[in-house]
């Protein structure tokens, strides 16, 4: 609840990426200090003489915080990228693990196909060995009978022997024609041989040429699956290390996380020993506060000026609300100028440090709270909203300076985890 009794938002942390594991100890702090992630400028700390039986130092400062939410950012920065790698990881596995299965299929069918080949040259080469076999011994039964009809008629004139023994000559006619009938027989068995053998030899040859270019395929499947099934093995070996990496960095993540709140809870328990359990009820993680819970009115930039009826610039952003309600500082600093300052009426600048200067005008009479070199922290009230000076209604004109020039409050605001306006 704020000083008004309303419900105030939720702090809103703007946490913003730099090196993983500065807290865990796994990266130098230099690396912080180096890293230009973090814009907005450090408060300033309270001297101690203000603090009635505590010192600044009991409790951690916004850098502190900013170093435990950059670490935790960073990491789940890290984390994301881990998950998104393994992602495409696993994926690629899948892949590598489809391709093994298409060349371990390749490698099966070469494989069977060679054995198929093999076996019908096997059978090839056994015909022809059998026809081999009956072509020698036709080649041995020819030869006997040409032998034992050389030796029926060696040397005998068969013209003479048929004229001088008439009643013999039937009966060698009929020897002649059985031996001729033996000889064409053996003749186209020896005939038949030699053909049978050399049609088994030319499918043995055939045969023999291509199994030897299944033989190459079956070599080169081979190697195609093997190759694959190490890409698949490799690719998922990938897949359980970028898994053990993320459930490392997972538990790397809940140890900052848990860090980083504990930090902050106490920063925010530093605040409240400070300046009060009013103030650090409104301050943002990053240590800003809303300045008004108002409607946003006119922003900054050039406006029709609705007094003065010229074009000017309007320095600020207009923040509408009651007359009288609480204006609150918008970050720890010094104040600087609390009184009248023309148009903007009653008005109030507070030094932050680092550059970073912010006003507050329209204040109601009487309603400035603070006085000049006075400490201020985060939230806590400083004023009463009013319309006094060049004012049409109530409201808060909220200004911000950086290195001396003006800048949007609204953007400057919500770099730092704070939405102007209800």
């Amino acid at each position: 609840m704020d000083r008004s009794g309303k419900s105030t938002r939720g702090a809103r942390v703007r946490v913003r990426g730099v090196a993983a594991f500065v807290v865990l100890g796994l990266l130098p702090a230099g690396v912080i200090a180096a890293s230009p992630a973090v814009a907005e400028p450090t408060p300033v700390r309270v001297a101690t003489a203000s603090l009635p039986a505590l010192r600044a130092t009991d409790y951690p400062s916004w850098a502190d915080v900013q170093a435990a939410q950059q670490a935790e950012s960073a990491t789940k920065n890290l984390v994301a990228q881990i998950q998104a790698q393994l992602a495409q990881l696993t994926a690629a596995a899948a892949a590598a693990q489809k391709d093994a299965q298409v060349k371990g299929d390749a490698y099966a069918k070469a494989q069977e196909a060679y054995d198929a080949q093999d076996y019908k040259t096997q059978q090839l080469q056994a015909q022809a060995d059998a026809a081999t076999k009956d072509a020698a011994a036709a080649r041995l039964k020819a030869a006997r009978l040409a032998s034992q009809l050389a030796r029926t008629n060696g040397g005998i004139d068969t013209t003479a022997t048929l004229l001088s023994h008439q009643g013999a000559a039937s009966e060698q006619l009929y020897r002649f024609q059985a031996y001729d009938q033996l000889i064409k027989q053996a003749e186209g068995i020896y005939a038949r041989a030699i053909q049978l053998e050399k049609n088994a030899q030319k499918l043995t040859d055939q045969a023999t040429v291509q199994k030897k270019i299944l033989d190459e395929l079956q070599v080169k499947a081979q190697a195609a699956f093997a190759a694959a099934q190490d890409a698949a093995t490799k690719a998922q070996a990938a897949v359980d290390a970028q898994t053990a990496h993320a459930a490392q960095l997972q538990a790397q993540l809940a140890v900052l996380t848990q860090k980083r709140a504990a930090t902050q809870a106490d920063y925010e328990k530093g605040l409240v020993a400070q300046w009060g359990a009013g103030a650090a009820g409104r301050v943002s993680a990053s240590g800003w506060a809303d300045p008004s819970n108002g409607v946003l009115l006119d922003g900054f930039g050039l406006r029709f000026h609705p007094i003065y009826h010229v074009w000017k610039l309007h320095s600020g952003q207009d923040i509408a609300e009651a007359c009288g309600l609480p204006i609150y500082a918008a970050h720890a600093g010094t104040v600087k100028y609390a009184g009248w300052y023309s148009d903007l009426g009653n008005y109030i600048t507070i030094d932050h440090g680092n550059g970073v200067i912010t006003g507050y005008g329209h204040i109601q009479p009487g309603g400035i709270g603070v006085h000049v070199g006075q400490h201020v922290g985060p939230g806590q009230n400083i004023a009463r909203v009013g319309m006094t000076g060049g004012a049409t209604g109530c409201h808060l004109h909220f200004m911000v300076y950086v290195n001396g020039s003006l800048t949007n409050p609204v953007t400057f605001m919500r770099a730092r985890g704070v939405t102007l306006g209800s």
